[in-house]
């Protein structure tokens, strides 16, 4: 059986060829019931559109860029994060009819504005979405603006409304875990800080400050340790803090990795996770369900907050308004195995 043509999908609609295209495009001018007969022929016919006619009558690419910091170079951002935001992205262009080129890159290179420049002058591309730290990067920005690329940035720690944002709310939900620790009889609550170039991750120390005036407990520097988002860095600051003096009975780390890392170094040191100390995370990866005991932590909507930035930016290529922004997805807490009552608190 020959392949369906746009000549069949209009037929069987009974409209032109250019509302056919209209409709694929996903243009607006087309009534309700046109567009619902149209989409029903392109289903029943199992219609595909020609993806380089499509470009070429539009002028457009239909191309959109995704560009993250490659975690293959070091331990940080880790793979799971990244991939959660891969999905986010690839669902709304493959609603849209978009295609998706992922780009890694390591953002500390001296020559990343270059490289970006080059990329959506041979790639031809439509947009991009930046996921962190990349999209708090001002001269990442300020490349991309220059070449006119429309851009959507997930997650950033700051700035205007000037391209499509999507964040979560860091700040409040991190004071809300804090008061949780408290809650449970915890007065010596430590916070692992993440990587400086992660704004959005430095908002969490401001939650975790805001949760502790909550509470009414005293903010301690010496409870304050430096972390970098990796593992390892979870492993020394545990270390640190749990070596010092009045160490803390209660663990909050500004991501999952770090986390995982203070339950590992716990354990080295005889401690018991939740009995003689409890640990919170951030994010809520694969890891956080896969570490024992299993990490109570804070449901990052990742996904969704790249989903949504993507179709924010598809809006803005195709001329609707439907979902200005900036916008904001609210993350949970979920408890799980790792956080219990303070010692000898009777909470």
């Amino acid at each position: 059986m020959s392949k369906a043509t746009i000549d069949d999908v209009a037929k069987l609609a009974g409209v032109s060829i250019k509302t056919v295209s209209r409709v694929v495009n996903n243009e607006a001018n087309v009534r309700d019931a046109t567009r619902a007969r149209v989409q029903h022929a392109i289903e029943t016919l199992n219609y595909s559109p020609n993806q380089s006619a499509r470009s070429l009558a539009s002028r457009r690419s239909y191309l959109i860029g995704l560009l993250y910091d490659d975690p293959s170079l070091y331990e940080i951002p880790s793979s799971s994060y990244v991939i959660s935001i891969q999905e986010g992205v690839l669902k709304a262009c493959k609603s849209r009819k978009y295609d998706l080129l992922i780009h890694p890159c390591f953002y500390r290179d001296r020559h990343i504005a270059n490289e970006i420049r080059t990329l959506i002058e041979h790639s031809r591309l439509d947009g991009l979405v930046l996921a962190p730290p990349l999209s708090d990067m001002t001269r990442i920005l300020r490349a991309i603006e220059a070449c006119g690329t429309p851009l959507a940035r997930v997650a950033p720690g700051s700035g205007g409304d000037r391209h499509p944002v999507v964040r979560t709310n860091d700040r409040e939900i991190a004071a809300q875990m804090t008061r949780y620790l408290a809650s449970l009889g915890h007065e010596r609550i430590a916070f692992i800080t993440g990587h400086e170039d992660h704004k959005a991750v430095a908002n969490r120390y401001l939650g975790y400050e805001d949760g502790m005036r909550e509470s009414r407990l005293k903010l301690q520097e010496r409870l304050v340790c430096a972390g970098d988002n990796s593992f390892k860095s979870g492993e020394r600051c545990a270390m640190r803090l749990l070596k010092g003096r009045s160490p803390p009975t209660a663990i909050f780390a500004s991501n999952d990795d770090m986390a995982a890392g203070v339950i590992r170094m716990a354990r080295q040191l005889g401690l018991s996770v939740p009995e003689d100390l409890s640990v919170a995370g951030f994010d809520d990866i694969p890891l956080a369900q896969q570490v024992c005991p299993s990490l109570t932590t804070v449901s990052q909507p990742l996904a969704e907050m790249a989903e949504l930035a993507t179709t924010m930016l598809i809006d803005e290529l195709e001329g609707s308004s439907g979902s200005a922004g900036p916008s904001c997805i609210e993350a949970s807490l979920v408890f799980r195995e790792s956080t219990g009552p303070a010692p000898g608190s009777g909470a």
